[in-house]
């Protein structure tokens, strides 16, 4: 019997892992959302896998986090955590980095290329450069003076057998430059995307009004609500997106800890 509990509070942890990684995503499709990152510059943002970056000295970034230019000057290590088992890993992907502005900001001209590596791998969920084609080295943000929070965003995609870089971006293209990012996902046949996140750095005050977007309530997220039905709403969060996570990470917290307590509690029964 004791051992039976133990496999049922086994079930209940996994279940919980689940439900957590469930409610993760939909927060950050939410936060893509709100940001106003979809559909331009990201034409689809469906996520199959959290996309977690930590700068050394700063630690995991939460999505919409306002961060100094210092603390993200160096590029981060990324890991992946697949949204369920039926998720592989596998084959090579692309990993990108582009600044489109402040919401808002006019995009004509293409978004700011600060980071794309072509045939990185994922070795036990983190994101390898091992072998990997750099066609632009990581470039910590620099937004202009008083242009607002610039939204740096992250993204990953699955590279296919019909994978093609265009001839100027097959090889190493030093700098931070302007381009036409859906135009490139679209021309080399990239995708699905797997994952992505995004961080703001602004410098100085901005000078012009930026659009009002709203916060993520991880709460009113159909993952923390399994009942109920319906689309999550938010609350008015200013000029500015604040990148509020909610109590996602709380959630997380509370699920784990709660299938932990339990496992302990049954390993100490069938020990007795």
């Amino acid at each position: 019997m004791a051992f039976r509990n133990f496999i049922i509070i086994c079930a209940t942890f996994a279940v919980a892992l689940a439900q957590s990684t469930e409610l993760q995503l939909e927060a950050i499709e939410a936060h893509f959302q709100n940001a106003e990152l979809v559909p331009v510059p990201i034409p689809v943002f469906d996520p199959t896998a959290v996309l977690t970056a930590n700068f050394q000295g700063l630690g995991d970034i939460t999505p919409g986090q306002l961060i100094s230019q210092d603390q993200v000057a160096n590029s981060p290590n990324l890991t992946l955590t697949p949204a369920n088992s039926t998720i592989t890993l596998n084959g090579n992907y692309t990993v990108a980095m582009i600044d489109p502005g402040a919401v808002g900001s006019d995009q004509s001209q293409g978004q700011n290329r600060h980071w794309l590596v072509n045939g990185a791998t994922i070795v036990d969920n983190k994101v390898n450069f091992d072998g990997a084609t750099t066609i632009t080295a990581y470039a910590g943000p620099a937004p202009p003076a008083g242009s607002g929070p610039h939204r740096y965003t992250i993204v990953i995609y699955t590279q296919g057998a019909n994978f093609a870089p265009p001839q100027n971006l097959s090889s190493l293209v030093p700098g931070v430059e302007l381009f036409d990012f859906p135009s490139y996902v679209k021309s080399t046949n990239l995708g699905p995307l797997v994952a992505g996140i995004y961080y703001q750095v602004e410098v100085g005050t901005a000078t012009a009004s930026i659009p009002a977007t709203s916060s993520v309530i991880s709460s009113t997220l159909p993952a923390a609500n399994p009942s109920s039905s319906g689309k999550p709403s938010g609350t008015s969060s200013g000029s500015k997106p604040t990148g509020t996570t909610g109590n996602t990470s709380g959630a997380m917290g509370n699920l784990v800890s709660g299938s932990l307590l339990g496992i302990t509690v049954v390993l100490s029964y069938i020990m007795l």
